[in-house]
């Protein structure tokens, strides 16, 4: 019988709980915006802009797209370590879904912030 030394046992934990608590952000985040649709009586250009001209919901904004990078790397990462077996082409693809997701937060706060 061969003995194992399994080092960092549970780091699949904090991932696990990662995807569950950004799950839940996005949700609220949706259902807030969906809320908002539904009660809103004319839903205008005007009224989305008045609501994103809010400093709180830009912040609950940011907030949400981190959430989403995040739960967006925890998943890409897995498929890469779980079905990319040769490790320069794996390492690569998460140098590529790093730079992406990078990209896309920087142009996310573009978005939300007007900058």
């Amino acid at each position: 019988m061969v003995n194992r030394h399994v080092i960092g046992a549970h780091y699949g934990l904090r991932d696990w709980l990662l995807q569950r608590v950004t799950a839940v952000v996005m949700l609220v985040y949706t259902i807030g915006l969906l809320a908002f649709l539904v009660l809103a009586a004319q839903t205008s250009y005007e009224g989305w802009k008045a609501l994103f001209d809010c400093t709180w919901v830009r912040v609950l904004s940011t907030v949400t797209v981190i959430a989403l990078l995040l739960h967006a790397w925890v998943g890409v990462r897995d498929i890469w370590m779980d079905y990319v077996q040769p490790l320069g082409l794996r390492l690569t693809l998460h140098i590529a879904t790093i730079l992406w997701l990078l990209g896309s937060f920087i142009y996310a706060i573009k978005v939300v912030w007007g900058v």
